[in-house]
């Protein structure tokens, strides 16, 4: 029943966030066309609800020349290929807005597991031992808020995993606003690495 009422809100919000936030994103959409050649928005290949694949749109970071279809951790020296405004939109996450529109037409939810690229095998592998692949991925969710890019593939699976076995309104609550406090402090962002994790 709450898969319902999900989908519902997110139909809801999207729409509003697309109207309130429309001076931001033609303020955005001004900048990267000013900084550096190439399209607005870039579009990638993920994995969304049951391994279907789907086109994820985010503002564009990096320069056209940018090997495609590569995860950023595994390019060389990945800053070479950001651009200026680029740097910015990726430690702010504003190069996610544009995925408002995917939550719209139900390719994603607010909150769920983040998609993973069509070629992250090792990734998509761990989701199945958890059934994170058969929910629809999410802007944030339970692992964006408990580590983000510093998690090693095992323990992103395991909170996404986590995060399917306990998925109420109270929990998508929880990462809605722990994301904005790590959107904030920029919690978790590590430029072209991923299982970076340090022990505390």
């Amino acid at each position: 029943m709450y898969k319902i009422v999900k989908r519902v809100l997110d139909i809801i919000f999207s729409f509003l966030g697309m109207i309130f936030l429309s001076p931001l994103l033609i303020i955005l959409i001004l900048a990267i066309k000013l900084d550096s050649q190439g399209p607005i928005l870039f579009k990638q290949k993920r994995v969304g609800l049951h391994k279907k694949h789907f086109y994820i749109l985010k503002f564009r970071t990096m320069r056209i020349d940018t090997p495609k279809d590569t995860p950023t951790h595994l390019l060389e020296n990945p800053d070479q290929w950001i651009t200026r405004v680029g740097k910015f939109l990726r430690k702010t996450s504003l190069d996610e807005l544009p995925q408002i529109w995917n939550i719209f037409v139900g390719d994603m939810s607010i909150i769920g597991p983040r998609p993973a690229l069509w070629n992250q095998y090792d990734l998509i592998e761990e989701r199945d031992k958890y059934g994170a692949n058969d929910l629809l991925p999410g802007l944030t969710g339970w692992a964006q808020i408990n580590g983000r890019d510093e998690l090693p593939i095992p323990k992103k699976a395991a909170l996404d995993g986590y995060y399917v076995s306990h998925i109420s309104l109270a929990l998508d609550i929880k990462c809605f606003f722990g994301t904005l406090i790590s959107v904030v402090k920029s919690d978790g962002v590590v430029e072209g690495g991923t299982g970076k994790l340090k022990e505390k």
